[in-house]
């Protein structure tokens, strides 16, 4: 076995949720911790025994004993310390999105392949529980050809950092896009956008983006196949929902309306009234070291009261499988999934969406650097 890998974790609100999965991976060790608020780091040293604390980003970057770090900064600070990670010699996992520009998911995609080092985005999505049954069904065959496939995230963000009234529902939209082209294992070629409905005053002014709600149609490459995506951030009445539809030839998988209500799997030839059967999710933690099976379990959230898990129920028990895969990526010295490449495309598609949705609808073509 190789040496552990040893990560800085980069904020530690919502990054905290991962430094006791690390602990316990076999391959990994948490060396150190990076938080601007010194008496709040001070805790999280305390509450996991990391004695290794940094405030400062740049101090991290000159540790030489870390191999990656894993940042969960707010989203306007994911590519300016990507890059700098990569600079300096730091593999990287950061959570959702990649970046907020075309322009800066373009040089994080080239410095990558400059310095051969290792990318991760952490989309939760395409490691939960409901992605990954879905994905065994069509693996095995049992969805036959897939024809059609949506997926909405509506989320009432009021409550939330400030910095999210700045945010426009399309620039944060991985959690859709990722799970209709990670599943045909594709990219997307080109999309549609349309905006709809008016937020309010203060939020249109903070963010420049007037639309409630962004509907979305992605064309997938060299594929006559299209999914359908939508989003808002504020100003609609409805229950947070991470939806994720696929229909086939042979069985189709629906998202419940509601959540925590039963999943809907229709399928093919049988009596109308039996083509719909509600179905439990089984877990997949049986795919991870033993040492961190633990964790895809609710009872394992270390704030279970903050606004990710009250509105995201868990984030379907994502991330153990989250933290295996960077690991095993960086032990087995191979691309971690998703790679910057597709990171770049998924995140792309939220940034080309609201172009598009400014030019009426207009088709806007993915830039060549996001194509596998």
């Amino acid at each position: 076995m190789s040496a552990p890998k040893n990560v800085a974790m980069v904020g530690l609100g919502f990054g905290a949720e991962f430094i006791p999965i690390y602990q316990a991976h076999p391959n990994a060790t948490v060396a150190a911790l990076c938080r601007r608020d010194e008496a709040k780091l001070k805790a999280s040293g305390e509450r996991f025994g990391v004695e290794t604390l940094y405030t400062e980003y740049a101090d991290v970057l000159a540790d030489p004993s870390i191999d990656f770090v894993h940042i969960n900064s707010p989203i306007p600070d994911h590519a300016r310390m990507t890059l700098q990670a990569l600079d300096a010699g730091k593999h990287v996992m950061c959570t959702v999105p990649m970046a907020t520009t075309v322009e800066d998911c373009r040089k994080i995609v080239e410095k990558v392949k400059e310095t051969g080092l290792k990318y991760m985005m952490a989309e939760t999505v395409v490691y939960s529980r409901e992605y990954l049954f879905v994905k065994d069904l069509y693996d095995r065959g049992e969805l036959g050809e897939v024809q059609y496939l949506a997926a909405s995230h509506p989320q009432d963000m009021n409550g939330w950092p400030e910095y999210w009234e700045r945010m426009i529902p399309m620039h944060y939209a991985t959690h859709v896009v990722s799970p209709c082209l990670d599943l045909l294992d594709s990219s997307a070629e080109a999309v549609s956008c349309f905006g709809s409905g008016r937020v309010r005053d203060d939020i249109r002014e903070k963010s420049g983006n007037k639309f409630a709600v962004e509907t979305c149609h992605i064309k997938f490459k060299d594929r006559d196949l299209t999914a359908h995506i939508w989003r808002f951030l504020y100003d609609v009445a409805r229950q947070y929902r991470e939806s994720f539809d696929v229909y086939g030839t042979k069985k189709s998988f629906e998202w419940t309306l509601v959540e925590d209500e039963p999943m809907v799997l229709h399928t093919a030839g049988r009596p109308e009234k039996e083509i719909p059967e509600k179905i439990e999710i089984p877990d997949f933690a049986d795919r991870l070291p033993e040492e961190i099976r633990r964790f895809t379990l609710p009872a394992e959230i270390q704030d279970a009261e903050h606004l990710s898990f009250l509105q995201g129920g868990g984030h379907g028990g994502s991330h153990p499988h989250l933290v295996h895969e960077m690991v095993s990526a960086l032990v087995e010295d191979r691309d971690p999934r998703p790679n910057a490449v597709t990171s770049a495309n998924w995140t792309c598609v939220g940034l080309c969406a609201h172009e598009s949705a400014l030019k009426g609808g207009e088709l806007v073509r993915l830039p060549e650097f996001t194509l596998a």
